[in-house]
């Protein structure tokens, strides 16, 4: 989802606590720096994090979410091919008895010339609660995760941006 960093991460308080994250980079991506990244600043905001690594298909994500009854599900992708490795990802969830799970998708999603409007739309149609776009900072994903987290204390499957 990102490689940038900053020194004003949300530390370990409110909706973070005792939430368990499970991270990877999907597919056939070998890309795993910025999801490293992501994974540090998400255990240093509190968050109990099972980081798969790279070349972690689909139902890696969904096997790791049942055994340690995550919360969440972040999705990196930066190779393009996000939507092939996506397809029918909430599906499987829903299969799984994970259909309350919080999925997150980020990176370089799609191959060619789409802008992100249409890539943002397509993965929310695909089931995803959120996408982010290459470069986006690790603070903005917690600030995200925190929202959602209280939002659904309240019922809300996510907080209104």
């Amino acid at each position: 989802m990102t490689e940038n960093t900053t020194s004003a991460e949300p530390r370990a308080v409110g909706p973070a606590i005792g939430r368990t994250l499970v991270t990877g980079v999907i597919g056939a991506d070998t890309h795993i720096v910025g999801n490293r990244i992501l994974s540090l600043a998400l255990e240093k905001a509190g968050f109990r994090v099972v980081s798969l690594g790279a070349l972690t298909p689909a139902s890696d994500f969904i096997k790791a979410a049942i055994e340690t009854a995550a919360d969440a599900i972040l999705v990196s992708s930066l190779y393009g091919q996000g939507e092939l490795d996506c397809r029918g990802f909430r599906d499987q969830c829903i299969e799984a008895g994970l259909e309350d799970i919080l999925l997150y998708i980020g990176g370089n999603l799609v191959v060619g010339k789409r802008s992100w409007v249409e890539t943002r739309r397509t993965f929310l149609e695909m089931g995803f609660d959120r996408v982010f776009p290459p470069g986006t900072r690790t603070a903005e994903v917690i600030e995200a995760l925190n929202s959602d987290f209280a939002a659904r204390a309240t019922g809300e499957r996510i907080a209104r941006t």
